[in-house]
């Protein structure tokens, strides 16, 4: 059997179309990147389980491993070692960059291996970090806790900043950065926001960064889109740089794997790139393979989960124990809502359930729940629930939890593919026992 001839390093090929269209994402799901000829004529890309790759030649090692090095650039023009590459990572990376009209795209072994691996390709010692709150708790902890370690400080902002809050922030920023010796080394943004569905402004980041800092090409915006990603936001087009994924969420999508996934440029993926060949943070093969799996249903289930979010909000709204929805089918704000009319293409089926009382009446309504389940997670075909201030995010200060609005009577919310009139009837038995 010959191997795979997967090298991203290559030039990509232009995007396939029929009859003078683009094909759409969907379609390509179903065999992008992968040609079963060469191998034995699978239909589906089997599962690579090897640690290694036989070379052609003793010159094509020492080829392979200058791109590795980047002695050479352009990467590794063939399979290495696993830590490295593989086929079944490099067919998931390509079909991953389908989506959000990226260049490139790095799979890692969790989201959370993703966030780290992107932080520390781009952050050194005095340096400062630039970032909307809240963020999903371990990135935070994350910034403010392990990097601080290292010298690394931050600047936070509330999601809905406007142009003049993110200058400021900005501005305070790299002043923060020249004291510690450093630079501003990334603006990261999480949008929507976990767990309040807060979404933040990328293109007044954009404008932001280059009204303050002076240039695009300095300080990447990352953006965390897994809330909405990959189907609802494409952020690489409001002019972010980055996507991150926990490709966990709805990219994997039955709550039966662990992934993390970057897209972007070649620009600024090469760096990251580089240090997952040195931490060795990639995604496994079997994982890799599932998540092909997953990617061919992905538009059929964050579909069907957005038209049950509808379903159930719509019932949620009106009912005398809810004291409020963070959902994005039903924004109250503004500015909100422009932001949302410009970036967005759906609302989603992740949302804020707000429970009139506290932590007692939130609890009550949780373990009353029959369909949906009490646990951790969203974007997979079963509903979730779960109470962030107790459980995602305990790890966050009280006085900055306060502030963020993750308070004691939200409740997070994750429609899945259930039919809708079953769950608005376990939601409706579990309010009347609050």
């Amino acid at each position: 059997m010959t191997d795979l001839p997967t090298s991203r390093r290559k030039p990509k090929a232009p995007v396939l179309t029929i009859g003078g269209r683009p094909i759409k994402p969907a379609t390509l799901m179903m065999g992008h990147g992968y040609d079963p000829q060469l191998s034995e004529g699978a239909l589906k890309p089997p599962i690579f389980l090897t640690s290694t790759f036989a070379f052609e030649s003793a010159a094509a090692g020492k080829r392979h491993f200058e791109g590795i090095t980047g002695k050479r650039p352009g990467g590794a023009e063939g399979l290495v070692y696993s830590r490295f590459n593989g086929p079944n990572q490099e067919i998931l990376e390509d079909r991953l960059s389908v989506w959000d009209q990226a260049e490139d795209s790095l799979v890692f072994s969790s989201g959370m291996s993703a966030i780290a691996t992107l932080l520390l390709a781009y952050c050194s010692q005095g340096d400062v970090i630039v970032h909307s709150g809240p963020l999903y708790a371990a990135t935070e902890t994350y910034i403010a806790r392990a990097l601080s370690r290292f010298g690394i400080g931050y600047v936070d902002f509330p999601a809905g900043a406007t142009l003049a809050e993110l200058e400021a922030a900005l501005a305070r920023a790299h002043d923060l950065a020249k004291q510690q010796g450093g630079k501003v080394a990334m603006i990261y943004l999480e949008s929507p926001a976990n767990p309040t569905n807060a979404l933040v402004d990328i293109e007044a980041v954009a404008q932001a960064r280059l009204n303050v800092l002076g240039s695009a090409e300095v300080a990447p915006i990352a953006i965390d889109n897994t809330f909405l990603g990959p189907l609802w936001q494409q952020p690489l087009l409001h002019g972010a740089d980055i996507v991150v994924y926990s490709l966990t969420k709805y990219a994997g999508g039955h709550s039966d794997l662990v992934a993390g996934g970057l897209s972007g440029s070649n620009l600024w993926m090469a760096p990251i790139r580089a240090l997952r060949n040195t931490m060795g943070t990639i995604l496994d093969p079997y994982t890799s393979w599932m998540l092909l799996r997953s990617l061919e249903t992905v538009e059929l289930r964050m579909t069907r989960a957005g038209e049950n979010a509808a379903k159930v909000c719509a019932f949620l709204a009106q009912h005398p124990k809810v004291d409020g929805l963070g959902y994005l089918g039903a924004i109250a704000d503004p500015r909100q809502q422009d932001i949302f009319n410009r970036h967005c293409t759906g609302a989603g089926s992740t949302f804020s359930l707000f429970i009139k009382g506290g932590e007692a009446e939130s609890f009550r309504f949780l373990d009353s729940l029959s369909i949906a389940k009490l646990a951790v997670s969203l974007g997979g075909t079963e509903t979730l629930a779960s109470h962030p201030a107790a459980m995602t995010h305990l790890s966050v200060p009280d006085a900055r939890k306060a502030m963020l609005g993750i308070t004691d009577n939200l409740v997070r919310v994750s429609i899945g593919i259930e039919d809708a009139d079953d769950l608005i009837a376990d939601f409706d038995q579990a309010l009347a026992l609050v």
